[in-house]
């Protein structure tokens, strides 16, 4: 076996960045147009999405989508972008017109929230090409139903019942593609990949959070 590492290029100004845990590399990934892709940052937030080194983008958040963000993250990113298009409170005809202007931006896929009806599911697998990602929240939700009706991707975000869930969708549907979110601990993110997960999702810090450390190394040396 080859215990070689890849070499790696850091900048001198580009070094202060986010890394997602090592411990993702353990994924086993999901392949989208052919781009592997193992880590997915949760934010918004376009500094941090420029400053971080994983493999895409997971840009949702409790309001109603507005395309003028997801233009904005689609554009200042240089890795896949996951977009959200409600599903929730935003419903019908609004999220079909949702995810058609998120493809067309450059969006690698669209993510409803977990009460999306699976009539809109069907009517979004009509309409565009790119992978639709069903966040799941509960072991009550009827998988099968998901997927018949267009669903591609699986996001389970179940907190600590995470890799519980997973494990069993893994069991019942072997080969369906299933993001989850990792957990706050490096044990927390190899039980979800053990689980079944093929791609994690992480939380960085908040911008503020970053912020403060620095300033506290600066006051500290000045």
């Amino acid at each position: 076996m080859d215990n070689r590492q890849a070499p790696e290029i850091d900048g001198v100004l580009r070094k202060h960045m986010i890394r997602v845990p090592k411990e993702i590399d353990a994924a086993i990934g999901i392949r989208i147009f052919g781009k592997l892709i193992r880590s997915i940052v949760f934010s918004t937030d376009v500094a941090i999405i420029r400053n971080c080194n994983a493999n895409a983008v997971i840009a949702v958040y409790p309001f109603t989508p507005q395309p003028i963000i997801s233009h904005s993250i689609i554009t200042c990113s240089d890795v896949p972008v996951f977009c959200g298009v409600g599903g929730g409170t935003t419903t019908g005809h609004r999220v079909v017109n949702l995810a058609e202007h998120a493809e067309f931006q450059g969006a690698a896929g669209v993510v409803l929230n977990a009460p999306t009806p699976n009539e809109t599911i069907k009517m979004l697998k009509e309409r565009i090409d790119i992978p639709i990602i069903i966040t799941v929240v509960s072991d009550r939700t009827d998988i099968q139903s998901r997927l018949d009706s267009g669903v591609s991707i699986l996001n389970v975000s179940a907190a600590s019942k995470t890799p519980e869930i997973v494990r069993k969708i893994r069991r019942d549907f072997p080969n369906v593609p299933i993001i989850a979110t990792g957990g706050p601990t490096p044990e927390t993110i190899m039980e979800t990949i053990e689980a079944g997960a093929n791609a994690i999702t992480y939380t960085p810090p908040t911008n503020a959070e970053i912020f403060k450390a620095l300033m506290n190394k600066y006051r500290a040396e000045f």
